[in-house]
C-alpha cells in the first residue's frame, strides 16, 4: 500500500485530517460543517458509549430523552447561559415548505411561520428544567439521576472533524439535589468519572482542575475539567462537570418543600463528554502509519491474515485460523479472519495498521508444520513467532501490556512537555517555541488572562484540583498568587 499520510511533523493539521479519512473514521457530508461517522469510526464511539454508560449508571444515572427542539423563550430565563450560546444557535421559523411558483424548486411557505422559533437544541440544561419543575415537589423526589445520549447543534465557522463540528454526538448528563453539597459532591464524583475513564480506557492521561470564571459553562457558579495534552503540543478539553448551583431552579421555578417542611430551590449539576474524544483518542497515540488504538476501545483487537499461494495451503491455514480465532473468542477478545483473495497480505497488513488494530497474527506454510503464528504489535510495530499452544493466554497478556504501553507512552510525553515558567519572558518563550502544558503564577484578574491571551493565544486551561499550594508573582503583573495555573494553547 502507498504512503497515504502526510507525516505528522510535515503538517499536523493535514496528518489529522487524512488519518480520519483514510482510516475510514469519518468524512465531510453534504451539510456544511457536519460530518458522516463511517462504520469504524462509529464503532469506537460504540466502545466509548458502552464503557460510559455502564460506568453513570454504577453511580446510579438513568437514561432518558428530552426534545430535540427548545422554545427560544426558554433560553431568556438566564441570562449568562442565553449569552453564551446566542451566537452558536440554529433557529427553526417556519413548519412548511412548498413548491415555488415560478415552478423552480421549493420554497418557504410564508404563511407557515411559528408563533414562537425553536432552538435546536446547543445543549438541554433549559428544556429539561422546565420538565423538572413538573417531577419535583419534595425532598422525597430527589436526587434526580438523569444522563441523555443525543445530537446537539452549535453553528460553527471553522469546522474540524471530531474536535469541531455543528452538530455532534454527547451525552449530557443533568442531576437536581437537595443540597449544595450534593450537588458539589456529584460534580466532583462525575468528572472523576471522566479522569478515570479517559486513564483506564483511552490510556490518557489527564489534568483535573477547575476552569477561570472566563472559561466556565455559562450559567454555572464552578466548572470542571480534564485537558489532556495532543502530540503537537496543544491541549484537548476531554469532558466537563458543571456545579449549576440554584440558577436553573430559580429561572424555572424549580422548588421543592425540603425536610423542615420549607421551600427551597433545588441545587443542580449538568456534565458531558461527545465525539471529541474520538478526536483526542487519534490525536494522543497514533503516529504516522496509521491509528494506534488502545486495545480495551479497538472495535478489533486481533486480525488473523493467512498467506498462501495455492488453495490446499489456504485449507490447512484456514483451519488452524479458525481454531486460533475461537480460543481467543473464548477470552473475550474480538477477533476477524481475513480470508478475503481480493487483497495481497501485504495491502491488508498495511490496512489494519493504519487503522489501528492491537495485533495481527500471520500463518503461513511454515507456521503450519512449526504449529506457530507470526504476532505483530501496532504500538511498537514488533514482530516475533509464538507457539499455537496457549495463543489464548498470551494475546489476553500481550493486550493488558499494549494498553499499558500506550498510557505509558503518552503520560512520558506529558511529563516531558509540562513546564514551569517564572517570568513572563521565559513564559512566551515556551509558548511559542515548544507548546505544551505550562505551569505558571496568575494574579486572578480576567483582565491579565485576557492580556496573555491576546499575546500568545494560550489559555487558563485549568486550575489543577490536586495542585499544591505555592505563593508566588504572577508572570504578568507580579501581583501575589497562591498556586500556579495550567495554561496552554488549545483544540
Amino acid at each position: 500500500m502507498a504512503k497515504v499520510l502526510t507525516g505528522k511533523e510535515e503538517n499536523y493539521a493535514q496528518w489529522y485530517n487524512d488519518l480520519v479519512i483514510k482510516a475510514d473514521l469519518a468524512e465531510n457530508s453534504a451539510v456544511r460543517g457536519c460530518m458522516v461517522i463511517k462504520p469504524y469510526g462509529y464503532a469506537i464511539w460504540e466502545k466509548i458509549q458502552s464503557v460510559l454508560d455502564g460506568m453513570f449508571k454504577a453511580t446510579g444515572h438513568s437514561n432518558a430523552y428530552f426534545p430535540l427542539f427548545i422554545p427560544k423563550s426558554f433560553f431568556s430565563r438566564e441570562a449568562d447561559h442565553v449569552e453564551g450560546f446566542a451566537k452558536e444557535c440554529a433557529v427553526v421559523t417556519h413548519y412548511r415548505l412548498k413548491n415555488s411558483p415560478d415552478g423552480k424548486g421549493i420554497i418557504v411557505d410564508e404563511d407557515a411561520k411559528l408563533e414562537e422559533e425553536l432552538i435546536v437544541r446547543p445543549t438541554s440544561e433549559t428544556i429539561i428544567w422546565n420538565t423538572y419543575k413538573n417531577w419535583i415537589q419534595s425532598y422525597r423526589d430527589l436526587p434526580i439521576l438523569i444522563n441523555q445520549w443525543a445530537n446537539v447543534v452549535r453553528w460553527e465557522m471553522r469546522t474540524r472533524l471530531f474536535l469541531r463540528t455543528t452538530e455532534f454526538l454527547w451525552q449530557e448528563g443533568h442531576t437536581a439535589h437537595a443540597t449544595r453539597e450534593e450537588a458539589i459532591e456529584e460534580t466532583l464524583r462525575m468528572i472523576n468519572v471522566y479522569g478515570e475513564f479517559a486513564q483506564k480506557w483511552m490510556a490518557l492521561p489527564v489534568e483535573k482542575g477547575t476552569k477561570s470564571p472566563s472559561e466556565r459553562f455559562a450559567g454555572a457558579i464552578e466548572s470542571y475539567a480534564i485537558e489532556a495534552l495532543m502530540q503537537d503540543g496543544k491541549a484537548l478539553q476531554a469532558g466537563t462537570s458543571h456545579f449549576l448551583g440554584q440558577n436553573f431552579a430559580k429561572a424555572f421555578d424549580v422548588m421543592f418543600t425540603n425536610k423542615e417542611g420549607k421551600l427551597d430551590h433545588v441545587w443542580a449539576t449538568s456534565w458531558g463528554v461527545s465525539t471529541r474524544l474520538m478526536g483526542a483518542l487519534i490525536m494522543a497515540h497514533s503516529d504516522n502509519n496509521g491509528l494506534v488504538l488502545p486495545p480495551k476501545l479497538a472495535p478489533l483487537q486481533v486480525v488473523i491474515v493467512p498467506i498462501y499461494k495455492k488453495q490446499p495451503e489456504l485449507e490447512k491455514i484456514s483451519a488452524k485460523a479458525e481454531q486460533i480465532k475461537k480460543s481467543l473468542e473464548e477470552k473475550g477478545i474480538s477477533v476477524k479472519y481475513d480470508d478475503r483473495d481480493t487483497h495481497k497480505p501485504g495491502w491488508k497488513f498495511a490496512d489494519y495498521e493504519l487503522k489501528g488494530v492491537p495485533v495481527r497474527l500471520a500463518i503461513g506454510p511454515r507456521d503450519i508444520e512449526n504449529n506457530t503464528v507470526e504476532l505483530a504489535r501496532r504500538d511498537t510495530l514488533e514482530k516475533d513467532t509464538y507457539p499455537v499452544a496457549g495463543i489464548g493466554d498470551m494475546v489476553t497478556g500481550l493486550l493488558e501490556k499494549i494498553q499499558e504501553n500506550i498510557y505509558r507512552k503518552a503520560l512520558k510525553f506529558k511529563e516531558k512537555n509540562t513546564f514551569k515558567a517564572d517570568t513572563y519572558e521565559e513564559f512566551c518563550d515556551i509558548i511559542n517555541n515548544r507548546g505544551g502544558f505550562v505551569l505558571a503564577h496568575w494574579d486572578g484578574t480576567a483582565e491579565t488572562e485576557e492580556k496573555i491571551k491576546n499575546d500568545t493565544k494560550a489559555t487558563i486551561r485549568c486550575i489543577p484540583l490536586n495542585g499544591k499550594e505555592e505563593k508566588g508573582k504572577c508572570i504578568v503583573t507580579g501581583k501575589p498568587s497562591s498556586q500556579r495555573v495550567i495554561f496552554a494553547r488549545a483544540y
